[in-house]
């Protein structure tokens, strides 16, 4: 996740590193990491605003085999898609159009969705909403081939109704093991509620009803999460939105972190 591999700014935990994002390439390298998942929030300065920006990114991810293969859309927890006047609502959808159109440019193939914290999904009623605000993002993802992948704090069921309503093929499910860990859900159960549907996975660790810990240390069920994974033919691959280490060891940290993943993986499992 990017951000990770730089010590985060005061009083920030996931942002755009504004003043550090080239080194991050580099970094990811040495830590052994095949790609990034490029943050995008109400920072003016992320080079996705920028085709010279962009060239510069693309230059650096061949140079040092390090991808930008997805983009954490957290401006919509800033700014959600489902809450707001109509004409909230519509601007937020435009920004999403915008950032499909700025993806599919420069060959980045998921959005990450999320509808957790200020944009939490409060009940079935704003399953309209979200229906609503995808409608012509999806036509656009369908043209141009970008996905979107949904992260919610929805109980597989309610989830599983949710998606029913989003038949499309390029919507799917972004899995947070830590987000699942916390909440109380079990790998077993949400896979069985939509499994096939699951797109990509954040690694991450989460006591129950807690923050965010070390990998395994706390409650996420990561050998039920990866059988799960195995069983449906998972392919993709893992975004360590892990734990921060200590400023400065941000490498070795990132390189502890993709070998706890990988000692864990059944055979035939795609690496991070």
């Amino acid at each position: 996740m990017q951000g990770r591999l730089v010590p985060p700014p005061p009083g920030k935990f996931q942002c755009f590193p504004r003043d550090a994002w080239r080194l991050e390439f580099e970094r990811a390298e040495r830590a052994g990491l095949a790609c990034l998942e490029w943050i995008w929030d109400l920072d003016e300065t992320n080079p996705l605003r920028s085709d010279a920006e962009m060239a510069e990114v693309a230059a650096l991810s061949a140079r040092h085999d390090v991808s930008v293969r997805s983009v954490c859309a957290d401006l919509f927890m800033e700014e959600p898609l489902t809450k707001g006047s109509p004409a909230d609502r519509e601007q937020r959808r435009r920004r999403l159009e915008w950032l499909v159109g700025r993806c599919a440019a420069w060959k980045i193939g998921r959005i990450v969705l999320p509808f957790v914290d200020a944009s939490r999904l409060a009940g079935k009623d704003e399953y309209e909403l979200v229906v609503e605000a995808l409608e012509s993002p999806l036509r656009l993802c369908e043209s141009v081939g970008v996905e979107l992948h949904l992260e919610t704090d929805l109980p597989p069921d309610a989830f599983a109704v949710l998606l029913d309503r989003l038949p499309h093929p390029c919507v799917k499910v972004n899995y947070d093991a830590g987000n699942s860990a916390s909440l109380g859900f079990r790998p077993r159960e949400e896979f069985a509620a939509y499994g096939n549907r699951v797109g990509s996975v954040h690694i991450k660790d989460r006591q129950l009803g807690g923050g965010t810990v070390p990998l395994g240390t706390g409650d996420a069920d990561f050998p039920s999460l990866f059988a799960a994974l195995e069983a449906v033919g998972y392919r993709g691959d893992f975004i360590l939105q892990v734990a921060r280490g200590e400023p400065g060891d941000e490498v070795a940290w990132a390189a502890a972190n993709r070998a706890f993943v990988e000692a864990r993986l059944p055979d035939g499992t795609a690496s991070p």
